[in-house]
């Protein structure tokens, strides 16, 4: 487990607020409109269908809602940044589900509408329990922007849509999967540019401090959050120039995926 950052990264709690519930209705509105072919195709989550992927959407922001309805833990044990390598593997540990009874769609208007609800009458320091522990509420609704915006680009992936993504939800996705890189692979020997959103430096081996790096990574930030969630490989995104990188330490494939 790599160790925690002595400076942890500070997020606005009313930007993150807004862009999980941005992000929701984003989803809930895309999902109301998908046919019933739609749903049946598959997904690159194993053999989740898109059905599968919209009920597990609104389980993803419904067990937000009734964890806040839950007698609260008595204090929260979970960091935010312990909270990627023990998602690791696990972001999509349920795919191949079934979806369960009910209209996925529906559900997923539901919970996005309850949602709003909920963190009205909540703080951020209020403890809320997760399967790797209980969290603070406010370091909880960054994790769900991961959550969010990786399976809007699932869903866009399988349905050809192209529900956008809030900026904010965006950032905080970026901003937590990079500071998780610098801790799974500490150092200053390669700087990991990704515009306009993060810059981190990893990697053992010299520090930079002045000049032009000699160990450079840039890509745009979807590309980041698909490598660093395992829906594409490095090799393929170097080929396709998605990503640029120089130096003879600047080569991050065996650190990636982060969550995969």
């Amino acid at each position: 487990m790599p160790p925690a950052r002595k400076r942890p990264r500070a997020y606005d709690s009313a930007k993150i607020r807004a862009a999980v519930l941005a992000q929701s209705a984003l989803l809930a509105e895309a999902a109301g409109a998908l046919t019933p072919e739609q749903l049946d195709r598959p997904t690159r989550l194993g053999d989740w269908t898109v059905r599968d992927l919209t009920a597990h959407l609104a389980t993803v922001l419904g067990s937000v809602v009734r964890d806040l309805d839950e007698p609260a833990p008595p204090r929260a044990e979970t960091a935010l940044m312990e909270w990627p390598f023990r998602a690791a593997g696990a972001i999509d540990e349920d795919s191949g589900a079934p979806a369960g009874e009910g209209d996925p769609a529906e559900g997923l208007a539901r919970s996005a509408a309850r949602l709003g609800e909920a963190l009205a009458a909540a703080g951020d320091d209020r403890p809320v329990p997760t399967r790797f522990g209980p969290m603070r509420l406010g370091d909880l609704l960054v994790t769900r922007t991961v959550e969010l915006v990786v399976h809007t680009d699932d869903l866009n992936e399988a349905t050809g849509l192209s529900v956008p993504l809030d900026r904010q939800a965006l950032a905080a996705c970026t901003r937590l999967l990079a500071d998780a890189l610098a801790l799974k692979a500490p150092g200053g020997a390669v700087e990991v540019r990704i515009p306009p959103y993060a810059v981190v430096q990893c990697v053992e081996g010299p520090r930079h401090t002045r000049g032009t790096p000699p160990n450079v990574v840039e890509t745009d930030p979807l590309t980041w959050v698909r490598l660093a969630a395992g829906r594409t490989g490095w090799a393929e995104e170097l080929g396709a120039a998605r990503v640029g990188a120089s130096g003879e330490r600047a080569d991050l494939a065996g650190l990636l995926p982060i969550l995969g």
